[in-house]
């Protein structure tokens, strides 16, 4: 093996591991619904696979084979071959795993999958580096080539690939891309004519079968990881965007999930509540008059629907950090108007780091700031919980703002916002905090309750016995503050600290709700 083709199989194979590699956490994370410890195990499971390819290498490196050989290619083209087609099916594993028992024993092939393209790079370092005094030079530019391979691997295949295509047409290049690298090697390898022209036609032959097979083994791969012993052959998503910030789904009954984890429903109706969205309506008897408001997240837009008609509003201002709700709320009537509405500004971004670019000195404070914040345990979430990120969304409060974001019921982030705030209350699962006294007040609850109406239809309709009904149900809701506390009600401050004293308070260096737990297992839905 020369030099030079040393230099070319470490620079693709390093893409090709790392493509790989990419794409298996896409796939593990969003089957563990963005569990933080997804990606340790993963990173475990690869390096072990590494170390152990790396091992068995050795054991061909062991006779008086030179640098410049053109039979050890044959060798390297082998391995390479064997690694592309294992790899490939790493993903097809962890659908079919899924559905059996649950993600982890996938990862036992992502092990040997590594092992099969980690055993390359001490093979082309062993064959194609001549043993003389130039040798280490030699070995630093062969890491080097690696190196610049897999970092290329890391971002084209993260930033690009995943951007513009799905996620069975990424495996399926990768491994032609793969097996073209098995052609070039082959074709160097110094085969006689017949057996170059058996071994290309084998290379061709493995292209065609996984083209022919990819469809099939990556069909629903989705649906297999998110309902995983729940998955019958006749489930299928409504809808499925998939963009280098995540994948978004969402199934026949409007449910939407986005990395696997629950990301509400399309509802704007408080009447037909089926996603929570009385606490959206609830802003209006919490502030006085929101005339401004941040909301963090998009999701569906449900929420981002019905703040956009709270009485008073003058301007909404949403931060999203996947562009693809902004594809998923173009495609759904009920909400795709807050992308038009002349009051409502959508902004693709990541939520902390917006707030830290925009000074309140700058105009940039708010009377809410809201946030329906994802599952607490999930990874980052930190990032929007900690006692840190409380202050900076405190600086953006204009006087008498309050910060109103979900707890999905954390008594770790309920203690945190509690003590963050002098004034807090909980809404359901929300906490409402504030600077200035806080009330669920029952006549301003009612009078929004009273006078909101979307696109013209009023939110309850008092013209039957029944709207009245739910009217007068949904206004005493207010009373609740005076009684016992529930996990639907409302609850004063006071009340929130003394029943979450054995709670710690988050911070960005604990991440204390991410760690609770190293591994949990959801149920599917």
């Amino acid at each position: 093996m020369s030099f030079t083709v040393a230099l070319v199989v470490a620079g693709v194979s390093g893409f090709i591991a790392l493509s790989y590699e990419i794409l298996w956490y896409r796939v593990i994370a969003f089957a563990s619904w963005g569990l933080p410890g997804a990606f340790g195990l993963l990173l475990a499971a690869y390096l072990l696979g590494i170390a152990i390819g790396s091992r068995v290498a050795g054991a061909f490196c062991k006779d008086d084979a030179t640098a410049g050989d053109k039979n050890q290619l044959r060798a390297i083209a082998a391995f390479a071959l064997v690694a592309n087609v294992v790899a490939w099916s790493v993903v097809p594993f962890f659908g079919w795993s899924s559905k059996k028992y649950d993600w982890p024993p996938a990862l036992a092939l992502v092990a040997l999958s590594a092992a099969l393209l980690g055993a390359i790079l001490p093979l082309v370092s062993h064959f194609g580096i001549a043993a003389d005094d130039r040798a280490g030079q030699r070995l630093s530019y062969v890491y080097l080539a690696n190196i610049v391979g897999s970092a290329a691997g890391s971002l084209i295949t993260g930033f690009v690939f995943l951007d513009v295509w799905p996620l069975h047409t990424i495996g399926l290049v990768i491994s032609l891309v793969g097996l073209g690298l098995v052609a070039l090697i082959a074709a160097l390898a110094g085969f006689e004519r017949a057996r170059l022209v058996r071994w290309l036609s084998s290379v061709a032959v493995a292209a065609g079968v996984l083209v022919a097979l990819t469809p099939r083994a990556y069909d629903r791969i989705w649906e297999k990881l998110l309902y995983k012993s729940k998955f019958e052959e006749t489930t299928k998503f409504y809808e499925v965007i998939e963009t280098k910030s995540g994948v978004i789904t969402v199934t026949q009954d409007g449910t939407v999930y986005g990395g696997g984890a629950y990301d509400g429903r399309f509802n704007t109706s408080i009447r037909w509540d089926r996603n929570g969205i009385m606490r959206a309506y609830g802003i209006g008897a919490l502030h006085p008059a929101p005339k401004k408001i941040l909301m963090i997240g998009l999701a569906s837009g449900s929420w981002a629907k019905v703040i956009s008609h709270l009485p008073g509003l003058e301007h909404l201002t949403i931060v999203e950090i996947n562009p693809g709700y902004t594809k998923l709320v173009a495609n759904h009537d009920e909400v795709k108007g807050i992308l038009v509405d002349p009051k409502v500004d959508v902004v693709i971004d990541d939520g902390r780091r917006w707030l830290h670019r925009h000074s309140p000195d700058d105009g940039a404070r708010f009377d809410v700031i809201v946030m329906n914040t994802t599952w607490h345990w999930r990874a980052h979430i930190t990032n929007l919980l900690s006692t840190e990120f409380m202050q900076l969304a405190r600086a953006h409060l204009a006087p008498g703002g309050i910060f109103y974001f979900n707890t999905t019921s954390s008594e770790d982030v309920q203690r945190t916002a509690a003590t963050a705030f002098p004034h807090a209350m909980r809404v359901y699962n929300f906490m409402a905090v504030s600077d200035a006294p806080l009330v669920f007040d029952k006549m301003r609850w009612a009078a929004t309750l009273a006078s909101f109406t979307i696109d013209g239809e009023p939110a309850i309709d008092r013209t039957t016995e029944e709207g009245r009904k739910f009217f007068d149900e949904l206004v005493a809701y207010a009373d609740g503050i005076h009684e016992e506390p529930t996990s639907e009600g409302l609850e004063s401050r006071e009340r929130i600290l003394a029943r979450t004293h054995a709670a710690r308070v988050v911070t960005d260096d604990n991440m204390v709700p991410e760690w609770r737990e190293v591994l949990r297992f959801q149920e599917p839905p």
